[in-house]
This record gives structure tokens, C-alpha cells and sequence, in this order.
């Protein structure tokens, strides 16, 4: 966590995943980078972080990234695909197939 309580998330793009680390647990959004694309596949935040918000912020990183790469999203991970139901800004990041699939 950063100095003010924020929760900093980064890529390590060696592991394929975003990652925070908080309080000595690891909380990660992992992907696969595929040509012009990225899937994101799965996001796990340890029991004892639960309910303060971090996979929100992995999501917004892993979006975030995707958008400034210009990287069309594919969320094979439920959290992803729920955030980006109820987030409608983020429908241009999807391939019009997919968009179709989350009713979007």
C-alpha cells in the first residue's frame, strides 16, 4: 500500500499478471497477451484482504493498461466481465464479438 493508504497495483509482466501486495498477502490479476489483445483469465484476492476494494483496483490497472497499450480486452475472468458490465466507458476496450456475449 502507498503512503496514504492507497492500493498501488504494478504489472510484472514476467509472472503474466498485475499484482498488489498488502499487509504480506499477494492479491493478482492474471492474463495472457495475444496479438493486438489481452485476456484477462483469472483474479484472486487472499481472504484476509477481502472487501476493501483491491480487486476493483486490479481491474481498473489491468484496463488501464490495456487502454494505453491499445490492447483489445478479452475478460475471461468473471470479475473482469462484471466490472465491465457495469462500467459501459469501458465497452470500446472489447472486441464487438465479446461485447456481445456480456450483452454490452
Amino acid at each position: 500500500m502507498g503512503m496514504n493508504g492507497e492500493i498501488l497495483v504494478r504489472d510484472n509482466p514476467a509472472e503474466n499478471r498485475f499484482e498488489a501486495e498488502i499487509e504480506g498477502h499477494l492479491a493478482v490479476a492474471q492474463y495472457v497477451l495475444t496479438p493486438g489483445g489481452i485476456i484477462f483469465t483469472h483474479t484472486e484476492v487472499p481472504a484476509e484482504l477481502g472487501g476493501r476494494g483491491i480487486a476493483t483496483k486490479l481491474v481498473e490497472a489491468g484496463l488501464a493498461s490495456a487502454r494505453q497499450r491499445r490492447l483489445s480486452v478479452i475478460p475471461r475472468c468473471s470479475v473482469f466481465a462484471r466490472y465491465m458490465q457495469k462500467h459501459p466507458e469501458t465497452a470500446d476496450l472489447l472486441q464487438p464479438d465479446i461485447r456481445a456475449t456480456l450483452g454490452i
